[in-house]
């Protein structure tokens, strides 16, 4: 990033992302990747008699930011129009004598390959860290509100009663799977190469199995095992869909507090700064969701990012150089926004406002219609027909009304009251035995994802 932001066209520059996963991806921090991975090289090939050690030694000691500098690398390949010759030529100066050994044996991709693995070893344990936070306080949401009754809604209409508790483990158990997605993909994606021109490793020469491994091991990660000039592009199209998938879960979130926080319902609401925040420039009333908004627009764009890799698994033969421009683009803003978008989930939901007389409200305005499946069913084993005893509360919640017209209409009902006493028609149109049901299921939700966020 340069010091005069009004030249900066990019959002993820100044307006989105965290700074710390920004600078995953500077040209700082991926020429010191590729540094290591030269560096790693160079000891292995000492270790196994290839180069001599004190050269190796030299290698090691110059493959640094602070010798090899980005503007040295960047001075290079204006004139060699090639990233990794520059960087090889760059550090080959720093390291005098010595530097007639960088790079001996390998290609271009076996560096860049092996640094953008251990770039995603950073990621990952980002990605991990803003699931597994933003999972807990799903968890602890649902805790809190296990037994607030809401209204279940299907098609945007009421439905039967639910918890709000329930709604979130819901959310928390979602999140929690994508947590083990990652975990299961992890070592698919950490996977680097050093096997020279098109995989095979000949230019190493009898040591070509064993130096990779030992760069490998070194630099922890696994070889591909059948590279050809690329590490697999399946790898980086399945974590790029993986992307799109945590994406799609945060625009289901977000979308669940902006429906719910519509003025006509008002169930919940997230954080909003009364001191200070502003909500529209000209309607002074507005408290919008502008987060979970920003949230929605940012997972859409993630979601969009997950089709270059896909396409990019298309190579000419052993490789062709069509995937390398979007690459740069799509993995750093694609990590950088997923990573944005989960962090201020964290903050919409550890904040959030739940207006729980408000639910309350909702429930008692279907005057009893949200719990006609309980009166169906006790109809049903007491001798009705399935069938008929729908078609009877369907006729008589037809038209709405006012609070507890169901109940009101059902005791006046012979064809109910020959089999459920009127006193008791209020019993089991009372939401409370559903919000029973849903409270202990969130506590048994809650147990499981519990055990999955152990450390």
């Amino acid at each position: 990033m340069t010091s005069d932001t009004g030249s900066l066209i990019c959002p993820l520059d100044f307006r989105y992302g965290r700074a710390p996963v920004r600078d995953l991806f500077s040209r700082e921090a991926r020429l010191g990747r590729a540094l290591a991975v030269e560096a790693a090289l160079a000891s292995v090939q000492a270790e196994l008699g290839i180069v001599p050690k004190d050269d190796a030694a030299a290698i090691d000691a110059a493959a640094t930011t602070t010798r090899v500098t980005v503007e040295r690398v960047e001075e290079i390949e204006r004139s060699t129009r090639h990233d990794v010759m520059a960087i090889t030529r760059a550090l080959a100066e720093a390291a005098g004598p010595a530097g007639r050994w960088v790079h001996y044996g390998a290609t271009s991709a076996d560096i860049t390959e092996t640094a953008q693995a251990l770039e995603f070893q950073a990621v990952v344990a980002v990605l991990r860290d803003d699931l597994t936070d933003l999972a807990r306080v799903l968890v602890d949401l649902a805790r809190k509100h296990r037994s607030t009754a809401e209204v279940g809604r299907t098609h945007g209409q009421h439905g039967v009663p639910t918890t709000f508790g329930y709604k979130v483990a819901g959310m928390a158990a979602e999140v929690v799977r994508h947590r083990t997605r990652l975990s299961e993909l992890t070592p698919r994606l950490l996977v680097g190469k050093m096997a020279g021109a098109v995989g095979t490793g000949a230019g190493f020469g009898l040591h070509a199995r064993t130096l990779e491994e030992k760069v490998m091991a070194r630099l922890h990660l696994r070889p591909d095992e059948a590279p050809s000039q690329l590490v697999g592009r399946d790898r980086l199209a399945e974590f790029a869909n993986f992307l799109a998938l945590v994406a799609a879960t945060a625009e289901r979130l977000s979308t669940e507090v902006r429906n719910l926080q519509r003025t006509e319902l008002s169930e919940v609401a997230e954080p909003f700064d009364e001191e200070r925040q502003v909500g529209s420039s000209t309607m002074a009333q507005k408290r919008n969701p502008i987060v979970s908004e920003n949230v929605t627009s940012l997972a859409r764009l993630v979601r969009a990012f997950a089709l270059p890799p896909l396409e990019n698994m298309v190579q000419w033969h052993e490789r062709d150089l069509a995937n390398s421009a979007n690459e740069r683009i799509v993995i750093p803003h694609a990590v950088v926004l997923t990573d944005d978008l989960l962090t201020k989930l964290r903050e919409v939901f550890a904040g959030l406002r739940v207006d729980a007389s408000r639910m309350t409200e909702e429930l008692a305005r279907t005057g009893g219609a949200a719990m006609t499946e309980n009166l169906m069913l006790v109809l049903t084993s007491r001798g009705l027909a399935r069938g008929e005893a729908h078609e009877l509360l369907r006729t008589l919640s037809r038209g709405g009304g006012g609070e507890a017209v169901l109940a009101e209409r059902a005791r006046a009902d012979p064809r109910v009251t020959r089999l459920i006493p009127p006193d008791e028609v209020d019993a089991l149109l009372d939401p409370r035995s559903y919000v029973a049901a849903a409270a202990a299921k969130t506590d048994h939700v809650l147990a499981a994802l519990d055990r999955a966020l152990r450390p």
